[in-house]
């Protein structure tokens, strides 16, 4: 197993392997069973390597020690940092990700590698949800991950950052697959999320080499990654076009489970759950839905670690409302999760009962403990 201060010697050829110019995982790994081992690809010669219908260049590249020169430079790159590199050949490596059809060469890990191989679910979807959309993420995360599934996603604004944060709330771990370097926040306003995942015991995770800038080709390339780590693949809210249909297609090829939110018919964001939904998708209204689908053995896992499940799958919405002032509890009262209220509305309503100045302390407190949201505009949602 590799550790961030050393990478082990298969390791090491592997990531040569993937720095190879030309080659990429499928046609790398079929390489590779061509030969009796990984290390003896780069003892070929530049004959027995064009033989096995090599492009040219990618073939001198490794005939000539320049891939395990990239290696090398790599790896100490990686140590340095503090990012592991894991192989296929890891004991630390997902088994999950060697069952689907092209898995990659390597992945480097910041954070937590044992959280990769736990069962989990993705989340998936647009990266310009409605209220409803981040409110569902939100709590399907953190209701999820505080039973013990890790939560998948690709740290992107929208959808997936929401279920980050919903697994943090739940004191849960989640896994972010980038499109990027490790090394590379993407977005960086979702700096903080990153840094919150890694605190409680989650991890960073791509395939592309550190310092890798956002491509735009690279991040539905990862997409195989978020489905080929997770059991199944639950859809918030995504529009016709929206990247998340190559995850779900990615996860239905996978033969993972497909979940989705349903949405509002006339709501774009909602054409990509409803559809899936049509299609046979997993209608999933709560973590309930999600956990009676989970195979036996995942469920006996999770539950001889944190003990059985309630079998209630509705939100304690009365034990938050017991933990609230009364005027708090006014003011929730008038806000909605699918919907935005202006505080000009908010205080409106409450006249002359609460002061404008007491509407403003109470908000305040609210989004400061997370059972509120505020959007641009003075808006206001429930995030429960």
């Amino acid at each position: 197993m590799a550790t961030a201060n050393t990478v082990t010697s298969n390791a090491l050829y592997w990531l040569a392997l993937s720095l190879t110019p030309g080659l990429g995982p499928t046609r790398g790994r079929k390489l590779v069973e061509r030969f009796a081992g990984i290390q003896d690809i780069f003892h070929a010669s530049l004959t027995e390597l064009e033989a096995e219908n090599l492009q040219a260049h990618s073939a001198q590249h490794i005939a000539l020690g320049k891939s395990l020169e990239l290696a090398h430079d790599e790896s100490a790159k990686a140590i340095a940092a503090g990012v592991q590199i894991l192989c296929r050949e890891d004991s630390a490596w997902p088994q999950r990700l060697s069952e689907i059809y092209d898995p990659p060469l390597v992945l480097y890990v910041r954070g937590n590698v044992a959280a990769l191989p736990r069962p989990g679910i993705a989340i998936v979807g647009t990266r310009h949800p409605t209220p409803y959309g981040i409110g569902m993420a939100e709590r399907l995360g953190c209701d999820l991950a505080s039973r013990g599934l890790v939560i998948f996603s690709g740290m992107a604004r929208g959808v997936d950052a929401a279920g980050h944060r919903g697994a943090i709330a739940g004191k849960g771990k989640s896994v972010a697959v980038f499109g990027t370097g490790v090394d590379v926040i993407y977005p960086r306003e979702n700096k903080k999320i990153a840094d919150g995942l890694l605190e409680s015991g989650g991890a960073l995770v791509s395939e592309f080499p550190l310092g890798s800038f956002a491509a735009p080709q690279n991040f539905p390339i990862r997409n195989r990654i978020i489905s080929g780590l997770s059991i199944g693949v639950l859809v918030v809210e995504a529009g016709e076009y929206s990247g998340t249909r190559i995850t779900a297609r990615c996860a239905l090829e996978q033969s993972r489970e497909i979940f989705a939110v349903p949405g509002n018919v006339i709501s774009r964001n909602s054409w990509g759950p409803n559809t899936l939904i049509k299609q046979g998708a997993k209608l999933t209204a709560t973590w309930e839905d999600v956990w009676e689908e989970l195979p036996a053995s995942v469920k006996m896992e999770l539950e001889s670690e944190r003990g059985p499940v309630a079998s209630d799958g509705k939100p304690q919405v009365s034990s938050l409302f017991d933990e609230l002032t009364p005027r708090e509890k006014k003011i929730l009262a008038v806000l909605k999760q699918d919907a935005l209220t202006h505080i000009d509305e908010i205080i409106e309503r409450l006249e002359p009962e609460v002061s404008s100045s007491e509407v403003f302390t109470a908000l305040f407190e609210l989004e400061l403990s997370g059972k509120i949201k505020q959007l641009p505009g003075k808006h206001y949602v429930k995030s429960f």
